[in-house]
Order: structure tokens, then C-alpha cells, then sequence
């Protein structure tokens, strides 16, 4: 039995050659949507960071709240 690269074909070669590709391939996007999940959560933490300092302010902070009156209503006369 004879097995030496003559012996393979073109298209077996080619074959190979596109495993490796999608392989690759493959990889990126797993390294893509591992990076995307680790930014996700570092925003999550930072929102989550900046609502709770907001929310600190606001607690802290004397009250501006300006009372407006309503305006007068008027009596209908018959």
C-alpha cells in the first residue's frame, strides 16, 4: 500500500485545505463572541456602577423640588 502525497488527488487536498479554513474560521467567531460577552458585562457592571452613584446623588442632594400652584379653578354661575 502506498501512501505518499502523489498518490492524493486534488481534490482530497482541497478538502483538507477547507477544513482547516472553517476551522479557522470558527475560532475568530468564538474569539469574537467571547471578547463581545466580556465588554457586555464590564458595561453591565459600569451602568449598574452609575446608577447606583446616581441614585447616592440624588438621595443626598437637599431637595429643589419648586411647588407650583395650580392655577385657580373657576365655579361655573347659573
Amino acid at each position: 500500500m502506498k501512501t505518499s502525497l502523489a498518490d492524493l488527488s486534488p481534490r482530497r487536498r482541497q478538502d483538507g485545505s477547507t477544513v482547516l479554513v472553517l476551522i479557522t474560521l470558527l475560532a475568530i467567531m468564538v474569539m469574537l463572541a467571547t471578547a463581545n460577552s466580556k465588554a457586555l458585562f464590564h458595561l453591565h457592571r459600569e451602568i449598574k456602577l452609575l446608577e447606583t452613584r446616581q441614585i447616592q446623588r440624588l438621595n443626598a442632594s437637599p431637595s429643589n423640588n419648586v411647588i407650583v400652584a395650580e392655577p385657580p379653578v373657576k365655579l361655573e354661575s347659573k
